[in-house]
């Protein structure tokens, strides 16, 4: 990730085609190690193509990863029937307030 991420930040710093040197460059600068091999993968793998085609490319390849929003789902589906919306969020208020109005814990605070 760290090659990658100084790849990104000589593409955004005006550099179109960094080489490796330039990497190993912005790496150095922040005190991280450069793999070469791991350098020059990275660089055969983007020759020649756009990075916002890349990007673009790779956000479509992830909207289709499940995220672990299946309880998301299951908590809206109540919300839509319309009349079930104010007791949620009845509720949602009522646990806010007794989270608020209990701020001492074990007896001490923590800017005592």
């Amino acid at each position: 990730m760290k090659v990658i991420a100084a790849y990104l930040l000589a593409v955004l710093g005006g550099n179109s085609s960094p080489s490796a040197q330039d990497l190993k460059h912005i790496l150095a600068s922040v005190g991280a190690e450069a793999d070469d091999d791991r350098i020059q993968l990275l660089l055969t793998e983007v020759k020649g193509k756009d990075i916002t085609e890349l990007i673009a490319s790779g956000r479509e390849k992830l909207a289709s990863v499940p995220s672990g929003g299946g309880a998301v789902a299951v908590a809206a589906a109540p919300a839509a029937t319309g009349a079930a919306a104010p007791a949620a969020e009845a509720k949602v208020e009522k646990k806010v307030e007794e989270k608020e109005e209990s701020d001492d814990d074990m007896g001490f605070s923590l800017f005592d």
